[in-house]
């Protein structure tokens, strides 16, 4: 379960802080076209072996997205999906992250993890500075019978730190003031842990010293149709030529063309399918550990669903 966190936490660091060039503000994103593919690779570092990623965008109203990382080399993989519930506070965006990830490790009779994503915040709006920041809490539970609460916090108005956190690891069924070990400090720097009646800490991670793997992607040529880079290159040619009219232009025949596919299936009685994802309402290893989850947290722990976008070629 240490060994999770620490995961976990780095991932944290590579999608919200480390993505965006020091010095730049975070840009608005594309809004992902219905069954929509990102397929590459992170190639291997120390010996760790190709991590393989497929993404699929398997709804469009509301937006999710289901997608299936595995490293063969490893025995591990993860399965999962995300959506977004939008609202504004203030003068800030706020997202909450809709849905449950599940790690396998089958080199460890298939022990399994599964994890929540937290909120983020998107302050600066309004000066044209946008920044993220986490927030709320998200969940480890893990089918040997541990699990995790990790709590989020933002620079406060005058002093503190940024980007920061703590994290504590319990066993089910035990009283939850007699935690393991905690884990605090900041998910885009140094943190560290601390075990239960200890009087003093060791260092837990530092992002810092972290070797990023490389990303593996086919050239556009080789890509297929549905795939991210194929579907908005013209628009993403147009931004890096500073062309705005005709990136407005590309994204609307994209969006249009869109919506004429879609007419035509309602029209003809037909219910779209993602290539690589099936729904499952109740997944059982999702049921399992929600039940584990809820017995020790209660009512904060509130999830839409029970059930996971299953990729369909699963290891």
């Amino acid at each position: 379960m240490v060994a999770f966190v620490k995961w976990f936490i780095s991932s944290l660091n590579a999608s919200y802080s480390r993505r965006v060039p020091k010095g730049e503000w975070e840009k608005k994103p594309y809004n992902p076209v219905l069954g929509e593919q990102y397929m590459m690779k992170w190639g291997d570092v120390a010996g760790c072996g190709e991590t393989d990623v497929l993404v699929e965008q398997v709804s469009h109203h509301p937006p999710i997205t289901g997608f299936y990382i595995t490293n063969k080399q490893n025995g591990i993989s993860l399965n999962g999906h995300t959506g977004q519930k939008t609202r504004f506070s203030g003068t800030s965006l706020l997202v909450d992250q809709v849905g449950q990830s599940v790690v396998t490790l089958h080199n460890r009779n298939n022990e399994r993890y599964m994890f929540s994503c937290p909120s983020v915040t998107v302050n600066g709006i309004w000066y044209a500075a946008p920044y993220v920041e986490l927030a709320g809490t998200s969940y480890i539970q893990s089918t040997s019978g541990l699990y995790c609460t990790i709590e989020y916090s933002a620079r406060g108005w005058v002093t503190g730190a940024k980007n920061r956190f703590k994290c504590y690891v319990r066993r089910n069924g035990e009283n939850p003031k007699n935690y393991i070990c905690k884990m605090e400090g900041q998910w885009s720097g140094k943190s560290t842990i601390t075990q239960h009646g200890a009087k003093h800490s060791e260092p837990f991670l530092d992002v810092a010293q972290l070797t990023p793997a490389p990303m593996i992607v086919k050239d556009i040529s080789e890509q297929g149709e549905m795939e991210s880079r194929k579907i908005w290159q013209k628009v993403s040619e147009a931004i890096r030529a500073n062309d705005s009219t005709l990136a407005g232009v590309e994204k609307s025949k994209l969006e249009n063309q869109k919506r004429e596919e879609k007419a035509a299936r309602e029209a003809a009685g037909q219910t779209w399918e993602p290539n690589y994802f099936s729904w499952n309402a109740e997944e059982p290893t999702v049921v399992e550990l929600q039940h584990k989850l809820t017995e020790e947290v209660k009512n904060k722990y509130s999830p839409a669903t029970s059930g996971n976008w299953v990729f369909k070629g699963a290891l």
